[in-house]
């Protein structure tokens, strides 16, 4: 399985159609902020194949059915404007899409380009020596759904011993700025360093995404994680718990997560160096390439690396 759609253009034949799709109920309050970050998460399938020009996005909408009517137009309204200004600072536009009625709002949209076959960075490339870099924290799941807790009094004494509400609302904070974050800075820096394949860590935790691209490698290799950047006191608010988000097993979802990319080693200190001096956010090394048999672990001594 690939992140996007690759198909061959008939007519232009040194060109390729690049697409992919994606969309997904509210998960925080802010409805300009929500489409902001459906936006950047349909776009990180194309950057995560190196797509960093997306020629156009159609977005698939839901509005609401069991919202007040004056309420449903402002949340509506609100998520379009928010997908558009992304979409906008990522040098695309939206151009049509889907629109339908439903008990809860959906956001999301798909992404199309026409790239040259030399731009198109497939996901298979990865060979034994090389380093998996992440650029986004782990731990998204864990805070959005903690910090609708904080007034909810018999969910906040589940967890209140181990993490303070400002710690919370930080944490909450980080991870609404991390999933609005596109993730094109990363994708124009892979084609600079070398990468030889590369994977967005959303829906089925970085353990989960890093399987799927082993399986996907021409070489025999496996990946080994052995760091897990985790939004600070995360870790353990899901230790509390029992782990009900298995955000220490690679299994908790993120979304617009960040770019799992496998570079040489002797390039992961300059493309780290230059990403955070672009973005003000740190990439983080969080595994190796190993010979094996195109699986993907978390080593038995993960090193929690709180950020």
């Amino acid at each position: 399985m690939m992140d996007t759609s690759v198909i061959e253009i008939r007519r232009l034949p040194n060109y390729q159609l690049v697409s992919t799709t994606d969309f997904f109920f509210p998960l925080v309050d802010d409805p300009f902020l929500m489409g902001r970050i459906a936006c950047a998460n349909v776009l990180s399938d194309m950057y995560s194949e190196g797509v960093t020009e997306v020629d156009n996005l159609l977005m698939i909408l839901a509005a609401s059915i069991d919202m007040p009517p004056n309420c449903r137009d402002i949340v509506t309204w609100k998520m379009i404007e928010g997908f558009r200004s992304l979409a906008e600072e990522a040098g695309s536009s939206v151009t049509g899409g889907q629109s339908i009625y439903n008990p809860w709002p959906i956001i999301g949209g798909t992404a199309m380009s026409v790239v040259p076959k030399e731009r198109v960075l497939m996901p298979t490339g990865a060979i034994e020596g090389d380093v998996l870099v992440l650029t986004k924290p782990l731990g998204t799941q864990v805070a959005v759904n903690a910090f609708q807790w904080i007034n909810i009094d018999e969910r906040w004494s589940r967890i209140s011993d181990v993490v303070s509400r400002e710690q919370l609302e930080r944490a909450f904070d980080i991870s609404a700025m991390s999933m609005e974050r596109l993730n094109r800075k990363a994708a124009e820096l892979m084609w600079k360093h070398g990468a030889h394949a590369a994977t967005d860590v959303t829906g089925f935790g970085i353990l989960g995404h890093a399987e799927a691209l082993a399986r996907n490698q021409s070489e025999s290799v496996s990946f080994v994680i052995h760091t897990l950047p985790v939004i600070r006191a995360m870790a353990g608010v899901d230790a509390k718990l029992q782990n009900l988000f298995r955000l220490v097993k690679g299994r908790s979802a993120e979304t617009s997560g960040g770019l799992l990319i496998c570079l040489p080693k002797e390039n992961v200190g300059a493309f780290c160096s230059e990403i955070y001096e672009a973005e003000g956010w740190p990439a983080i090394v969080v595994g190796t390439v190993e010979g094996g048999d195109r699986s993907a672990s978390i080593a038995a001594d993960v090193e929690i690396k709180e950020l």
